[in-house]
């Protein structure tokens, strides 16, 4: 691998939001949604915010493990509480921290529409930037292009582009083209909401040298 480049084969997702982020020997999953197998492997689960395809408890008891932390915004927690039986512990989170937990250090990032009603800033909802391995990889969450999100720096960017509840493809496209990361990766698109065509008309506008990379499969 060449110095410099950044490799992504550590990132899945599985639709929507859902994301898995290998981390060495650990395992990051956010916002776990229709998980098809039963790994029980996550050292963390993070959630952005509790719409249904965001916080499912049904899929988060298929990644669960003895020791999992599951991280919320802390205006979720008393939802939360559902799946306290299932983790070692729940930790809450306010937009535009900046902690470590047990080794991994990650910051938090507002995440809420500008214009639409479905995501408004005082819910307190976020997205998260892992530090993992030198890079900063950025989980926007359901957002559009905010004045906060538009001073992340970041190397790896997963953004959402499926319209309705957050930035369509031409406005992700635009906020990928002002942050610059090295790879960015769209997500929440071509299922619930969004179609998957929104993949290759976000991929046509995004500038070199932004690398894009598709991640969820149709």
């Amino acid at each position: 691998m060449e110095r410099g480049i950044i490799m992504t084969e550590h990132i899945t997702v599985n639709e929507q939001n859902s994301i898995r982020i290998e981390d060495g020997s650990r395992v990051i999953y956010v916002d776990p949604f229709r998980i098809t197998q039963s790994r029980n492997d996550a050292a963390f689960i993070f959630l952005t915010h509790d719409h249904y395809d965001h916080f499912s408890p049904e899929d988060i008891a298929k990644v669960t493990a003895d020791q999992t932390v599951l991280v919320v915004p802390e205006k979720m927690e008393g939802k939360a509480r559902q799946v306290a039986d299932q983790v070692a512990r729940i930790v809450t989170v306010k937009p535009g921290e900046e902690r470590e937990i047990d080794g991994l250090t990650f910051e938090t990032v507002p995440a809420y529409n500008l214009l639409k009603p479905f995501h408004p800033k005082s819910a307190g909802w976020v997205g998260y930037i892992f530090r993992i391995d030198g890079r900063r990889i950025y989980v926007a969450g359901d957002t559009d292009a905010t004045k906060e999100a538009k001073e992340v720096k970041c190397d790896v960017a997963l953004v959402p582009i499926g319209g309705t509840y957050t930035m369509d493809a031409g406005k992700a496209a635009e906020y990928v083209n002002t942050i610059r990361p090295q790879v960015a990766i769209p997500v929440h698109y071509g299922t619930a909401v969004g179609s998957p065509k929104d993949g290759t008309a976000f991929a046509e506008k995004v500038q070199e040298p932004v690398r894009v990379e598709f991640k969820i499969r149709f």
